[in-house]
């Protein structure tokens, strides 16, 4: 029986690996469409977020599963609440690639190539996401605190993004509409490293059976 539970719990990192593969896969699409402008690659992401949905819907009852037949007791059962709380963390991460993805084409061509800092938003959230769902499947907590410290460095490179374009703003009036899209893009990636931090804090979770929320009290 326990072999089986064994088995079981190694099926779900294995799936919790996949969503987080996807999830890595439709932010660097969106970032390549966004360095290009490319509308048709924006095009591509749409797909496998809806992918990320059909996933997120098939762990989610995994795990219910696992919850009412296995009756799971301590570090398994936390396993399997992060799990949940994650999955939904990791579909909104889809959500918001797709958002990007869908102001794209607005941009007429336009690339955000020449704002550094939003590059470098969208490459440290690829690498926080990979990382937090690292830390889960390796129940690894210093990966995890890694993740929650990078935080700091993508609101610093948001920062620099909104200070670049309030001045392109300030040097032409007409070039508004196109900063508050990049703005928004910048937005989206700034949340997703949010997303991915609370990713990293519910491995911390897992671990040690305390949430940062709790810490905090």
């Amino acid at each position: 029986m326990r072999d089986n539970y064994s088995e079981q719990l190694l099926l779900l990192n294995k799936k919790m690996t996949e969503l987080g593969e996807l999830c890595e896969t439709v932010i660097e699409l969106a970032t390549i469409a966004l360095l290009a402008g490319d509308s048709k690659k924006a095009g591509e992401v749409q797909p496998i977020a809806q992918r990320v949905d059909q996933l997120e819907r098939e762990i989610e009852t995994f795990c219910l599963k696992l919850l009412l037949h296995q009756q799971p007791v301590a570090g398994d059962l936390r396993q399997i609440s992060a799990a949940l709380k994650m999955i939904t963390d990791m579909e909104r991460i889809g959500d918001q690639a797709e958002d990007i993805a869908e102001i794209i084409p607005f941009l007429k061509g336009r690339t955000g190539v020449w704002c550094e800092d939003i590059n470098n938003m969208a490459y440290a959230v690829i690498q926080m996401v990979r990382e937090s769902v690292q830390s889960y499947v390796n129940q690894d907590v210093e990966l995890a605190k890694k993740v929650v410290a990078q935080d700091d460095v993508v609101d610093e490179y948001f920062d620099k993004v909104k200070s670049s374009l309030i001045q392109m703003i300030l040097q032409n009036i007409s070039e508004g509409e196109y900063a508050l899209d990049l703005l928004m893009i910048a937005k989206y990636f700034e949340r997703i490293g949010d997303h991915a931090v609370n990713i990293a804090e519910w491995t911390e979770f897992t671990v040690t059976g305390f949430h940062e929320e709790e810490l905090d009290k």
